[in-house]
């Protein structure tokens, strides 16, 4: 499929914004919904809505079969070894938190380490912030290299047989770099710390072996990948979700209740309480048929070029600063000259041209920066390089509004 029929897949890409074609850049934030998706979205609450695991009858049985079908389309996405290590929670956010609130909990106490890196989301910071004032547990930061990566000699470093947990992104939300995880999982099981992925920004865009990884959690977001919002996943090693207690506790999650006292059920459905996200799950299963019949790695080549050919456009730009590593996943964050972010996605919109600005949920990471906040562009396999021309139209036209010379 190539990428004029994929575009074709995206209704929303066809409109115009303030009189102008849409050039979405933001897919980072949040991508567009493919036809498919939105289709099976509205099949299942014109046809199928019903409670799950509950009702004998045929509603129920349709909406229960459509939903731990779509368990298994995860399952196979990522290469876990059962459905039993893939858990539907709201997203990225949930699945950290889950993992932070569960086994944190339960394993890490004073005089423990914890261990993330400053280029974190604040998904990934807070959650072991909170849980190291909670604990007495230390929390400790891999450096960053002057290009914003990671050295492996760092990461050997800062991991101490102290550590209990090491929680790092796959791929940078700002910055682009693509961390070495399955190495970073090696150096932490080593010195028998396990591994949790934020998988966020690397899922949508790049094939996953939970498996060849070896890492224990890894969590992702369905918006990002072409589905629904409000749905996500954390997958688990069945040993290490065995032993975790459930964080939210009601219906759907448990086997038995007593006056004082009650038994959850097995895994995965123990951490799923209450009425979980149906139609979200099943849109999931949609959104991954659609990226797995064009191919992770067609995707993954269409962001790379495009990428390439952005940082060698803008790169001719006068004073436009471009953050981050040259190899880099598919996004570029920059700053212009005396012109804050805000204002350069101001006028970029007046143009139809949609990027991210601010402190893109790093905050830590601007602070290494030196700056308050910055301006990026996302690129997904609906993007062409009439989107990135687009955007270099953009930019000169902010410059002349700022009274800038080229």
């Amino acid at each position: 499929m190539i990428t004029k029929e994929i575009r074709e897949q995206f209704p929303i890409l066809g409109q115009e914004v303030n009189g102008k074609p849409l050039t979405y850049l933001d897919s980072a934030a949040t991508s567009q919904k493919p036809i498919s998706v939105i289709e099976t979205l509205a099949h299942y609450y014109k046809n199928d809505n019903s409670n799950v695991h509950r009702g004998v009858h045929t509603l129920g049985t349709r909406a229960t079969d459509g939903y731990e079908g779509s368990r298994e389309k995860v399952r196979r996405f990522i290469n876990a070894s059962s459905t039993e290590e893939v858990i539907f929670v709201r997203g990225t956010t949930t699945a950290i938190n889950t993992v932070a609130s569960s086994y944190g909990r339960a394993n890490i106490g004073e005089g423990d380490e914890i261990v993330i890196t400053p280029m974190e989301h604040h998904s990934n910071i807070i959650p072991w912030q909170q849980l190291a004032k909670e604990t007495g547990a230390t929390l400790k930061y891999i450096p960053l290299q002057a290009d914003g990566t990671i050295s492996l000699s760092d990461v050997e470093n800062t991991i101490t047989a102290h550590t209990k947990i090491v929680s790092v992104m796959y791929v940078s939300n700002v910055l682009g770099t693509i961390n070495p995880i399955k190495d970073i999982t090696e150096i932490a099981h080593r010195n028998d710390a396990v591994m949790m992925v934020d998988g966020a920004q690397a899922a949508p865009h790049m094939k996953v072996d939970v498996q060849e990884l070896d890492c224990d959690f890894f969590a992702f977001s369905a918006h990002k990948m072409c589905g629904p919002t409000g749905i996500g996943v954390l997958y688990g090693k069945k040993q290490l979700l065995d032993k975790m207690e459930p964080v939210e506790f009601g219906g759907e999650m448990i086997d038995f209740v007593g006056l004082y006292d009650s038994t959850w059920k097995e895994l995965p459905w123990k951490f799923e309480g209450g009425t979980p996200i149906i139609a979200g799950a099943i849109g999931l299963g949609a959104a991954i048929d659609f990226l797995e019949q064009i191919g992770l790695d067609e995707i993954e080549k269409i962001e790379h070029e495009l990428v390439e050919y952005a940082m060698e456009r803008m790169s001719t730009i006068e004073g436009l600063t471009i953050f981050g590593p040259r190899n880099r996943a598919g996004l570029v964050t920059f700053n212009l000259d005396d012109v804050h972010p805000h204002d350069v996605a101001t006028v970029l919109d007046t143009e139809g041209i949609a990027v991210r600005a601010g402190h893109h949920c790093a905050q830590p990471l601007m602070k290494w920066l030196d700056v308050t906040a910055t301006a990026r562009a996302s690129f997904y396999l609906y993007n062409t390089k009439d989107d990135v021309d687009a955007l270099i139209e953009g930019l000169k036209t902010t410059k002349e509004y700022f009274g800038h010379v080229f």
